[in-house]
């Protein structure tokens, strides 16, 4: 964190990685060291670091330090050996295709780099840091993207988001809040309403704490608000991130966001999905392929220590919902934003 209150999740520092822990925001500001990929790919279950293109860059780095562990000069060995720490990263979270995307780019610069093994390990650290640095110009060009296409009126906009798309989730800055920062810096933003987000809260803990750390103004809402929080005019726009996008503009994102894209289609309000290109998984035809990961249930029946529930109910908890393309005014990547029918024009300029 600087002196201008921007947030950077996850930070190279000398000779590892050190991660806010996002599992104890709002109530405490802690950072978590760490060295070796078993740990990054344990801080990626557990959700120290979380949100999309966050878990991308911490993958990347989690790719070095495995490479870093390896004790051969032997290429093919080398090689080998990289692909089954890939693998190990790879499990940690299905359905963030930004995971995917960065451990492949890496894998691609180690089979592309000739050279002894001691220089595929530096270059290997010079792309995760290639990585970093790309998603936070890519969040900042979202934001300004996503500024030209908000409604014209009113002047200032209250702006309901849903989870957390913010500097936490990314390199920095954020994603659907990089268009709500771009928003407030242009002078164009009243509010912001965030969903609390259940069952992990993070529109509770880490979009409101972003927000009041920024001196944003913010609401929290519950989950279940929102329609009611449209009726009664209160809300502008929606904008969310997205966890994966399939070539059809099918949005996987945090869990409600299907039944938000319904009722602001019902209330005639803008519904915006903003995501890097990397977000996008062209080889996925529609949302019905995109794998959906299911969480402990402990997330559902209890918060903190305390149980919610009765001893014998039964739980559901998948973390992520699919929102249909035909809910969606436009997905708001770098490269500006478009309809979701349209985004194979930009199936060329994803970088691999």
């Amino acid at each position: 964190m600087s002196n201008t209150n921007q947030v950077y999740p996850v930070i190279w520092q000398e000779d590892r990685v050190v991660l806010i822990d996002q599992t104890r925001l709002p109530a405490e500001y802690t950072v978590v060291e760490i060295s070796r990929y078993e740990d990054m790919a344990e801080a990626i279950v557990t959700m120290i670091v979380r949100g999309a293109p966050a878990i991308g860059v911490a993958a990347a780095y989690g790719v070095y330090l495995g490479a870093r562990e390896i004790q051969t000069e032997d290429r093919s060995e080398f090689l080998n050996q990289l692909e089954k720490i890939a693998e190990i990263l790879r499990s940690t979270r299905p359905t963030a295709v930004n995971l995917f995307w960065a451990i492949s780019r890496m894998l691609n610069t180690a089979r592309q780099t000739l050279g002894p093994v001691d220089y595929l390990k530096q270059v290997l650290l010079e792309m995760a840091q290639t990585i970093q640095a790309e998603d936070l110009q890519t969040c900042k060009d979202i934001g300004d993207r996503g500024l030209e296409v908000l409604p014209r009126t009113p002047e200032k906009l209250r702006i309901l988001t849903h989870c957390n798309a913010g500097a936490l989730a990314t390199a920095g800055y954020g994603t659907a809040l990089g268009v709500v920062r771009s928003a407030w810096s242009a002078g164009r933003l009243e509010r912001v309403y965030a969903d609390e987000t259940r069952p992990r809260l993070q529109g509770a803990k880490l979009t409101a704490w972003e927000c009041v750390h920024e001196g944003i103004p913010v609401t929290l809402i519950t989950d279940n608000m929102a329609a009611h929080c449209m009726n009664q005019g209160l809300i502008d726009a929606v904008v969310v991130g997205a966890d994966r996008i399939a070539a059809n503009g099918d949005a996987a994102n945090k869990i409600g966001t299907y039944s938000l894209a319904i009722v602001a289609k019902a209330h005639k309000i803008p519904f915006f999905v903003a995501a890097p290109l990397s977000t996008i998984d062209f080889q996925l035809t529609d949302g019905s392929l995109i794998p959906i990961e299911e969480r402990d249930p402990s997330e559902v029946y209890q918060v903190g220590e305390t149980r919610l529930t009765p001893v014998g109910v039964e739980f559901y908890n998948p973390a992520f919902d699919v929102t249909p393309a035909e809910y969606i005014t436009a997905i708001v990547t770098e490269y500006g934003a478009v309809a979701p029918s349209e985004l194979q024009q930009f199936q060329t300029k994803q970088a691999v």
